[in-house]
């Protein structure tokens, strides 16, 4: 009799665990239905019905950014946003245009490892590692070159080329979000508190109230 319980104790614990994996897709897409007040984590399918080809298609990526603004890049997204298509299927992509000397500033994407490839000029290329490390691993990447962003950690690129650079990078979610660390500390809204920043920054509150100016 003991036997036989510790027996269907093992079979429980192991199809318990066989049962805790993700499930399969339940269809062919799920593509986005952005009119529905529904919410979810994602989006509402579209019914079949009614998906055509430009669900999953976009058109832009082909087009040079425009870099003119302080830091001297710009984003130019193919999320679920842009190709309803996507919702469900855990990918994306973005082109970023960066004019000479131009930086993608540090940010993380709370959702998305990151996968990125030179198409043009030369990169400056760096993540930082989490508390209580903190170091940072950089390389300087030429065209055709490639790099991987870990999911969460902080990260930025830097153009040392004398012309335009370009880059095309693969993201491992449909909505994989952008904390730019700058905006996000200096430009919430509301602000957060002058104390905060100065003991969190160990500088004077004029300089902080300068910096939340800017952002």
């Amino acid at each position: 009799m003991a036997s036989q319980f510790l027996l269907l104790a093992f079979l429980a614990i192991t199809c318990s665990v066989a049962l805790a994996a993700d499930p399969s897709s339940l269809q062919d897409f799920c593509v986005a239905e952005r009119t529905s007040s529904v919410s979810v984590n994602g989006h509402v399918c579209k019914d079949p019905k009614f998906v055509g080809a430009d669900d999953f298609f976009f058109s832009g990526l082909h087009l040079a950014g425009n870099t003119s603004n302080p830091a001297g890049s710009r984003v130019t997204p193919a999320t679920v946003a842009q190709i309803p298509g996507l919702n469900t299927f855990g990918i994306s992509l973005v082109r970023i245009d960066y004019a000479p000397m131009g930086i993608n500033p540090p940010h993380t994407h709370p959702r998305a490892t990151e996968i990125l490839t030179v198409v043009e000029g030369s990169l400056e290329v760096g993540i930082v590692t989490s508390n209580p490390e903190n170091r940072l691993i950089s390389k300087v990447l030429q065209k055709g070159d490639v790099f991987v962003f870990p999911v969460g950690l902080a990260h930025f690129q830097r153009n040392v080329w004398n012309s335009n650079a370009v880059a095309i990078a693969a993201l491992s979610s449909q909505n994989p979000g952008a904390i730019t660390l700058a905006n996000a500390v200096f430009g919430s809204k509301p602000d957060i508190s002058t104390d905060v920043l100065a003991k969190a920054f160990q500088v004077e509150k004029d300089i902080v109230v300068d910096f939340q100016a800017k952002f």
